[in-house]
């Protein structure tokens, strides 16, 4: 379902007519993201989204950055009671106890990924599915768009093995739209076709033992 607009683009349908959610669908949401701290960010975000909109989030996200030393999780994993009390004092973020706990203890359990030589990108990416456009066995342009995958289910219960906190199947979804790992533009939007360009470039340089 596509949203046309003002400026003549062709969108997807959730953006509506909101200025900063639709610069956020046409320069980031669904283009690949590489970066480890990038993609902490996005994990920790999507954690705090849950029960809430995203556009809520986006609207704090410099907060969020600003509370978090920029999701650099080498700080993060040194936070203790009296950051915690900090946060939950901060009206800029979103003060919800057990996601703030669970930033910081996801924090912890990226650092020791990372002393087992396992880089954050390597490992999110080893879960994106190969298929053209969206999850697995949905037909391109699909609507609704799903809110789970098989891809992000295996996704979850991995993260969750390793101590992971608020990383359910639907959020972990969410996430792998939001960085590329999947192409959920759909048929029609003006950014989907170079988006998934983008998408077919990191999955072929992916390390084998990634794929």
């Amino acid at each position: 379902m596509l949203q046309p607009t003002g400026d003549g683009r062709q969108r997807c349908w959730w953006p509506g007519d909101d200025t900063q959610y639709q610069q956020y669908h046409d320069t980031e949401w669904g283009r690949p993201l590489v970066e480890s701290r990038a993609l902490f960010e996005k994990i920790c975000l999507e954690g705090f989204q849950s029960g809430l909109s995203w556009l809520t989030i986006l609207r704090k996200r410099e907060n969020f950055r600003a509370a978090f030393f920029s999701f650099d999780h080498t700080v993060i994993a040194q936070f203790g009671e009296d950051d915690i009390s900090e946060l939950m004092s901060n009206a800029g973020i979103v003060r919800h106890r057990g996601k703030i706990e669970a930033v910081i203890n996801n924090a912890r359990r990226l650092l020791e990924m990372e002393e087992q030589g396992i880089s954050l990108n390597d490992f999110l990416w080893s879960f994106a599915p190969r298929v053209p456009f969206g999850q697995t066995g949905v037909a391109e342009g699909e609507y609704p768009i799903a809110s789970q995958s098989p891809e992000a289910t295996q996704l979850s219960k991995e993260l969750k093995r390793q101590g992971w906190k608020f990383v359910g199947p639907t959020t972990m979804y969410s996430m792998m739209q939001s960085v590329g790992m999947v192409n959920d533009h759909v048929e029609g939007c003006c950014v989907r076709d170079e988006c998934e360009q983008q998408r077919k470039l990191i999955l072929r340089d992916l390390p084998h033992e990634a794929r």
